[in-house]
């Protein structure tokens, strides 16, 4: 039921409900900020991120273990001082190496290259892999051809086949099998010409 004017507006009942009678989550949600790396703005751009190293960690290898050990008073930044003394120990051990003897060497092949000597010759047997080599004989061999396009170190002469004539426009031409002028469609001039303005109900 409505009520009396209020001035020209008159109060009406409530066509639906109002946002005021929803609970709204409040400042829950917020916008990703423009600064830093992580969870960026993704509609503003990064700028690239560098970060801070620690110091790379000593290696094994370097580390000394401190003032802990006690170090003898004979030894200084330049080495061991000591007094000089005597060391007696054995005679090491060594193997004797078996070298070669004078009778060892054959000397005859380099005196003939060293000293003068008289022509001499041997008789030696023919060696028997002489019998297995076989060449090729004249019929294995192919020349390659002096006529034709197709030469190899000759310069070829221009070359003419012979072809058969035409049959276009012949006598023994099949028109049936071109197609006629009913075998293509209409096209509608208003696709390849400028079409005037249509109007519809």
């Amino acid at each position: 039921m409505e009520g009396p004017w209020v001035g020209t507006w008159r109060p009406h009942p409530r066509r639906g409900p109002i946002l005021a009678e929803f609970s709204t989550p409040g400042p829950k949600y917020w916008i990703p900020g423009s600064t830093g790396h992580v969870a960026h703005d993704p509609t503003k751009d990064r700028a690239p991120a560098y970060s801070f190293r620690g110091s790379k960690c000593p290696a094994t290898d370097s580390c000394s273990p401190g003032p802990r050990y006690f170090i003898d008073p004979s030894i200084t930044k330049t080495g061991k001082h000591v007094a000089p003394s005597a060391l007696m120990t054995a005679r090491p051990k060594t193997k004797t190496k078996v070298t070669p003897g004078p009778s060892d060497y054959t000397m005859d092949n380099a005196m003939k290259h060293v000293y003068h000597t008289a022509p001499m010759q041997s008789m030696v047997f023919r060696p028997k892999d002489l019998k297995s080599f076989q060449t090729p004989g004249p019929g294995a061999y192919t020349l390659p051809r002096i006529l034709g396009p197709h030469t190899v170190y000759t310069r070829a002469e221009p070359c003419y086949s012979m072809r058969g004539k035409s049959q276009y426009q012949s006598c023994f031409q099949d028109l049936a099998k071109t197609p006629g002028p009913a075998a293509f469609d209409k096209v509608n001039l208003d696709i390849y010409k400028s079409r005037a303005p249509k109007y519809t109900m």
